[in-house]
């Protein structure tokens, strides 16, 4: 039997610019049929995504998943919000975490696993300020200019 991997369908590059990312957490997705066919087509925008507590539970907010067009009558919101499945343990140190002040809950990357299921890869994220950014694309455009001059 052939091994399957992981498919990356989306990132969410304004996270690592905008976030220090500290934790990463894995979660499934509570979806639509009509959902996992967008998402396997790759038809997600993740840029505007956020996550939230409702209730004791996480929700995923702004994840933009387009309709699927074959899907008639039956089909889903795009930018409908998305309950996040995770162990009550990783949902309590996350609630924790989240009341501290700067910390926030941000979608990483979505991806199909071995197994075919859709997951969402979330990260617990402090804000960076604006001199926390300008440090980075300096130090990415120094690390270009090694590797320019090193070929």
């Amino acid at each position: 039997m052939a091994e399957q991997k992981e498919i990356t369908i989306s990132n969410n590059k304004k996270a690592n610019y905008a976030f220090q990312l500290e934790e990463t957490y894995t979660a499934g997705m509570l979806l639509k049929g009509s959902e996992i066919k967008s998402i396997r087509n790759s038809q997600v925008t993740m840029s505007d995504a956020y996550c939230v507590f409702i209730k004791g539970e996480l929700w995923v907010k702004g994840l933009h998943i387009a309709e699927y067009k074959q899907a008639s009558h039956n089909n889903h919101e795009a930018k409908r919000d998305r309950k996040l499945l995770l162990n009550k343990r990783e949902l309590k140190k996350l609630l924790t975490k989240v009341k501290e002040k700067g910390y926030s809950i941000v979608p990483t990357r979505l991806f199909i696993s071995e197994r075919g299921i859709a997951k969402l890869e979330i990260a617990l994220a402090k804000g960076k300020k604006l001199f926390d950014k300008r440090h980075d694309l300096k130090r990415k455009d120094m690390e270009r200019e090694i590797q320019r001059r090193i070929k």
